[in-house]
């Protein structure tokens, strides 16, 4: 076999190599085959994952820190560009899952050489890498377009997607080194979007052409990855109660109007960060092996239908 054939074999995913297996039959119909394990178990058991944007106590990441910890995973690492919370962070997660492995880093997420590191060293450590939730992001300027000074556009676009492309590309490269442990390459790299990224009039337009960009890289990326096993899949969250939108909550309730946020959706009420975090959670798993190249909306239905005034249609 030719060096380029045998490359190609062993980036192939375990499904292609070995397809899925019959499960035998029950009365003579086939039982249902499975490529995730048990959904009542720990869904990310001993897997490896790396999650930029976690020092907020408000925040996506965080919260998602505690779901992969909460279900199994081997190791976690905390990333943020602001360290103010994330020993504290990794100590409380040590402290209510004690056989996780918890790593803090502090870098800028579109620092290309500190991202290559702490991939590399979850490679050397741990000799896998499962999931990587490239979760940083900020909010961007906050005024009219025509407010926006080129350097601030340049800036959220530096750091929201930037650093996600950034995330993709080396977490892609770490998630097809194959091992004894890992025959196969595989792994889930998740992308925080926005429902602004996916219609107007929810987001700055620094922001929003980041977050557009950010659910284009999900899916060229995804296309790109064919036939490795590796998926690629942005979340787009609504409103949310995060660090980056406490000012907002704080003002609303300081002035009785909180239940105003997320007036528009039919839900009609903002989420925690752990509802988001709960999605981070399935698209890491396994259970989520068949999708791909995906922009999930997690946004309580605003992204369904048209902005109208409550009470207005019948």
């Amino acid at each position: 076999m030719s060096g380029n054939a045998r490359q190609r074999l062993q980036a192939l995913s375990q499904q292609l190599v070995e397809g899925i297996p019959s499960a035998g039959t029950f009365e003579n119909i086939p039982r249902i085959r499975h490529v995730a394990g048990d959904s009542v178990g720990q869904r990310v058991k001993d897997k490896v994952a790396i999650i930029t944007g976690t020092n907020s106590p408000l925040g996506i990441g965080r919260a998602t820190a505690h779901q992969y910890a909460h279900n199994g995973a081997r190791a976690v690492y905390l990333v943020d560009y602001d360290s103010t919370h994330l020993e504290t962070h990794a100590r409380e997660i040590k402290t209510l899952y004690p056989s996780v492995e918890v790593h803090v880093r502090a870098f800028d997420a579109a620092n290309e050489d500190a991202l290559k590191e702490v991939v590399g060293h979850a490679l050397s450590t741990y000799g896998r890498l499962d999931i990587f939730f490239a979760n940083a992001g900020i909010s961007g300027s906050n005024v009219p377009f025509d407010k926006i000074k080129a350097e601030q556009f340049s800036e959220t676009l530096r750091i929201n997607t930037l650093g996600v492309f950034l995330a993709a590309k080396h977490a892609s490269l770490a998630m097809r080194k194959t091992s004894e442990q890992k025959k196969y390459p595989e792994g889930s790299i998740i992308l925080t979007a926005s429902v602004a990224g996916l219609r107007s009039n929810a987001g700055a337009t620094d922001y929003s052409a980041s977050k557009a960009a950010v659910v284009s890289i999900a899916q060229t990326v995804a296309f790109q990855l064919g036939g490795t096993g590796i998926r690629v899949n942005a979340i787009c969250p609504g409103v949310v109660e995060t660090g980056m939108t406490a000012a907002m909550y704080d003002a609303a309730r300081a002035r009785g109007t909180e239940r105003k946020i997320g007036q528009l959706n039919p839900l009609q009420r903002g989420a925690v960060a752990d509802e988001i975090a709960r999605v981070a959670l399935f698209l890491g798993s396994d259970e989520s092996s068949y999708v791909n190249g995906q922009a999930w909306a997690v946004c309580g239905g605003l992204s369904a239908g048209h902005p109208v005034v409550p009470g207005k249609l019948a």
